[in-house]
């Protein structure tokens, strides 16, 4: 639970989220009044009923103004009384709550937190505002120091040279160029990662599996683009699959494998482009 402390008039008081909206423990303000006072004398108050009722119709839909009425209209009764407890449960208040437990007591919203202070003192009242406030520009500081490093971690892989030239493949070598692969995955790798499988597994006698265990979602997107159907198109589904699959393409045009690799990574190139701009304008966003 996110939880922060307000120092007012030498009374710390805490406030905790509730989901987007700050809620303030009322039994912390009540050391600041002078003699016995509870938070149900406030409660049964005929003025703090018809407050909490107006905020409740216009911030709550699933508000029970039926069971508040009922409540309201025992208001100024001598044996009238209500805990937090008993209201939020009849009438499904989002205004209040009652919590057991760890920081348990009596919650309010803050705009029903600033009413209660109110009764407190008026100059309570004003100083617990005041540090609220203080309180909401020092997040909002927080915040805008967290944006401004998020924005300069973006800024600063959109200019880096070396980020992109590790995900952008470059174009295929002429050592590359002039081989003649067994397998067809290997055009795929080369044309992607520029490397064949053996030349990675050299590379890296480390780490388990393949290149491909270690790709990127836009490099695997990318793959299996250009990816060569694994069976024959002898169905309706794989001769579809063999007609989005650039390599099966190609093989059945015909095209010499060294053109291929050469098509094939500069889509490669194109399409790793496009993939990695569209992240990063994302992660802009």
């Amino acid at each position: 639970m996110a939880k922060k402390t307000l120092i007012v008039q030498d009374t710390p008081i805490t406030v905790i989220k509730r989901g987007e909206e700050d809620y303030i423990y009322l039994t912390d303000m009540l050391q600041a009044k002078d003699g016995d006072f509870f938070v149900t004398d406030w409660l049964r108050n005929r003025n703090t009923l018809e407050y909490i009722g107006i905020w409740e119709k216009v911030y709550n839909p699933d508000f029970n103004y039926g069971e508040f009425a009922t409540i309201r209209n025992q208001a100024g009764l001598n044996s009238f009384k209500i805990s937090v407890k008993e209201f939020v449960s009849r009438t499904n208040a989002i205004s209040l709550q009652a919590k057991a437990g760890r920081y348990g007591g009596t919650y309010a919203h803050k705009d029903i937190a600033f009413e209660f202070a109110m009764w407190i003192s008026p100059e309570f009242k004003i100083f617990i505002v005041k540090e609220f406030q203080r309180l909401k520009e020092e997040e909002q500081k927080a915040i805008g120091w967290s944006a401004k490093r998020e924005l300069s971690k973006i800024n600063y892989h959109i200019h880096t040279d070396a980020v992109r030239a590790n995900l952008v493949p470059d174009e295929v070598d002429a050592y590359h160029s002039s081989l003649i692969y067994a397998e067809e995955a290997d055009v795929l790798n080369v044309a992607l990662f520029g490397i064949t499988a053996k030349e990675w597994r050299d590379a890296n006698p480390d780490k388990k599996g393949n290149m491909r265990d270690y790709a990127t979602i836009n490099q695997l997107i990318c793959l299996s683009n250009m990816e060569y159907p694994e069976r024959e198109p002898n169905t309706f589904e794989n001769r579809n699959n063999t007609v989005r699959n650039l390599n099966a393409v190609f093989i059945n045009e015909g095209i010499p494998q060294r053109d291929r690799l050469h098509k094939l990574n500069k889509i490669a190139i194109q399409q790793m482009t496009v993939l990695e701009d569209v992240g990063n304008r994302k992660l802009l966003k």
